[in-house]
């Protein structure tokens, strides 16, 4: 649910990177925070509660002020995967704008895969979101484990239902930057056709996705 003020001429984008146990999520964020140059990100920042955490930054620290005045910032979220914090991925969930699923390319998970990703589906419409027009992109990640499911039996399992597929290997950081800038995409396309980011804004979506992938370090 886009945070929109058209008063403020401002917008808050919200992405959240979901998935199992240990599936990588933390990784990517990481990962990501890395490549992105310190002048494009803010810092890494970590919501300890009990026996859980949630880890998010802003992308973009400050606001990005369009050609058209229209002000963009972007947080970036990863939930914890363990069922028994699912209050906690709701409310992380709650008002997203776009969703990287991160699976486990391990023959072991794949069970927990799909049980992750109907949680996913649940959760979102807990909390009022369609999954059906969410922007969202699959990563499989850990390509560089032994065990894993073959690529093209992951590409027929998971493309038909028309949603990019990454392959990955987070800790190297391969798959990293692709799957969040094919999350980009999709969010910029979903948004543009709410609410005119190029024709009222002046935003194209090169722009967009230079503003958050280009500078790079």
């Amino acid at each position: 649910m886009i945070e929109y003020d058209d008063l403020e001429n401002k917008m808050i984008l919200k992405l959240v990177y979901y998935g199992p146990a240990m599936s990588g999520k933390t990784t990517n964020l990481l990962r990501l925070h890395d490549i992105v140059a310190i002048e494009g990100r803010g810092d890494l920042m970590m919501l300890d509660t009990k026996d859980d955490r949630t880890i998010f930054f802003d992308l973009l620290p400050f606001f990005f002020i369009a050609p058209g005045g229209l002000r963009i910032k972007v947080k970036v979220y990863t939930v914890p995967g363990q069922i028994r914090h699912d209050a906690t991925r709701k409310a992380v969930l709650a008002r997203a704008d776009g969703i990287a699923f991160i699976a486990d390319s391990q023959l072991s998970e794949t069970t927990n895969n799909f049980e992750s990703f109907g949680a996913l589906e649940k959760n979102l419409a807990f909390v009022g979101i369609d999954i059906e027009k969410i922007p969202l992109v699959i990563q499989f990640n850990k390509r560089d484990m032994k065990d894993i499911v073959p690529e093209d039996e992951v590409l027929r399992l998971w493309e038909q239902a028309g949603i990019p597929v990454i392959m990955a290997s987070a800790l190297n950081g391969s798959g990293v930057l692709e799957t969040f800038r094919c999350l980009a995409e999709r969010t910029y396309d979903y948004i543009d056709s709410r609410y005119g980011l190029k024709e009222k804004h002046q935003v194209t979506k090169e722009m967009f996705i230079n503003e958050l992938t280009g500078q790079v370090a």
